[in-house]
């Protein structure tokens, strides 16, 4: 008994012993010339911030499901981390020079500084984008062959470095390269006027070209494959003109395949903030197809959120509507005045480029439909110290229809019924005050002829 007693307290004392497991890596570091009050890090499904005293000073413990590939953001800076459990890292900067003073002390230095350092040679061809572009192929490729040259040096260099990154960081070159070979198509497309040129044949690597991006490791440590991923999926769903208000679950059954969840999840969350729509007569099934297949409890969240406001904006539900808006022929005007005729709103503003861009188009086709019973109302959403632009330019441009000024600008009741987020944003409502579309064509869109002659005006 005695002997038993004995074992089990030597065993208690070791336990007490035990080594505490470290799964987190020390940040601090200080920060010049900044007013910014947090650094966030992301990556590999965590997202953690970091509270900057008055003094630009930071420290924080952060928890690490594994060692990998992290992004610190600082305002609108961000710079590339590679963070191991157990590692105490030292962050020094300069915020009006963030890139060129960026500099790492301590465990995951090496590292950080090489990350660094590439980030800068990555960075050069943005700064003569144009005349980078603008090259012939043999010279574009040598030049890119250079940058990747002088990381490949770099990386080599290294002493000390953890194992994993050295292995993922010589793949992620690759990606670098291909990231840009496959942008100079388009870029050198624009930047020498020349809209028929197609790169050769053999310009784009065959190891590029049968990339199936299921790598996780490879998205989750390359900003050069993230983005390539992103592309190809988003690419695959609008090879073909697509219209967006009319997306169907059928339409998405190659992204429901993508093996990487992270990349699912952005290609979903992003599909589901612009292709969304109260127009889509598949909406509802569209929207289950998002739920069931973004893993991302936030973005689920953010779905949840815009489908709420829009689901009561489908063609044949009552229409919000406005009441007493500024008219510019004087007094005042509701929508509930223009009963009886279908009406085409426009939301606009006087800032707003691609607004003014539809001008044209829609005198033309108020000119095409003004014997028809339709009323166009383009409603102003400018705020109230830019009445008097909003007078002149009507004026000025010769704008016809009704042309009214929102209560509210933003924050007018309409604009947040209609859950107006983006403009110019055109609604077609029908003579009962029902939605015929929430979301309808824009002037420029032939569509838009399509949809008024299958009413009947």
């Amino acid at each position: 008994m005695k002997n038993l007693l004995f074992c089990i307290v030597v065993l208690a004392f070791m336990a007490c012993k035990e080594e505490p497991k470290i799964d987190y890596a020390i940040i601090n570091g200080k920060i010049e010339n900044s007013k910014a009050e947090k650094a966030v890090i992301k990556g590999l499904g965590m997202e953690h911030e970091i509270s900057i005293d008055k003094t630009g000073a930071f420290s924080d413990t952060v928890s690490l499901s594994k060692n990998g590939f992290y992004n610190l953001r600082i305002n609108r800076n961000q710079a590339a981390l590679y963070l191991t459990k157990g590692s105490n890292l030292t962050i020094t900067l300069d915020a009006t020079k963030f890139n060129e003073s960026i500099s790492f002390t301590g465990g995951g230095a090496a590292e950080n500084n090489y990350l660094a350092a590439k980030k800068l040679v990555n960075d050069v061809p943005r700064e003569g984008m144009a005349d980078f572009l603008s090259l012939d192929e043999t010279a574009y490729k040598a030049k890119v062959n250079d940058f990747m040259e002088t990381n490949k040096t770099a990386l080599g260099k290294l002493e000390g470095a953890d194992k994993y990154f050295i292995a993922q960081e010589s793949k992620n070159l690759e990606y670098d390269t291909y990231s840009f070979l496959s942008t100079y198509g388009e870029g050198h497309a624009y930047f020498t006027k020349n809209d028929s040129f197609k790169v050769s044949d053999s310009f784009l690597p065959k190891a590029y070209l049968d990339l199936t991006y299921d790598d996780v490791d490879a998205y989750n440590s390359s900003d050069a494959y993230q983005q390539m991923a992103f592309g190809h999926f988003m690419g695959d769903i609008f090879k073909e003109e697509v219209d967006i208000t009319a997306l169907t679950p059928a339409d998405l059954q190659d992204v429901a395949g993508i093996k990487i969840p992270a990349l699912k999840d952005e290609v979903l969350g992003y599909l589901s903030k612009i292709a969304l729509s109260p127009a889509n007569p598949d909406l509802k099934s569209l929207y289950d197809f998002y739920v069931s297949n973004i893993s991302d409890e936030k973005v689920k969240e953010e779905l949840k959120t815009g489908y709420e406001k829009i689901k009561d904006l489908v063609k044949g539900k009552p229409s919000p509507s406005f009441v007493n808006y500024e008219n510019h022929k004087g007094g005042e005007t509701s929508l509930e005045d223009l009963k009886g005729k279908y009406v085409y709103v426009d939301v606009w503003a006087t800032w707003c480029g691609p607004c003014k861009a539809e001008i044209p188009s829609l005198k033309k086709v108020e000119k095409e439909y003004h014997n028809k019973n339709i009323s166009f109302v383009s409603t102003s959403i400018d705020v109230a110290k830019d009445h008097e632009k909003w007078v002149d330019m009507v004026k000025d441009k010769d704008l016809g229809g009704v042309q009214l000024m929102a209560d509210n600008n933003w924050n007018s009741k309409f604009v947040s019924d209609y859950a107006i987020q983006g403009i110019p944003r055109f609604i077609l409502i029908d003579p009962q005050g029902n939605i015929v579309s929430a979301d309808a064509p824009r002037p420029s869109d032939p569509k838009l002829k399509e949809l008024f002659d299958s009413l009947e005006m």
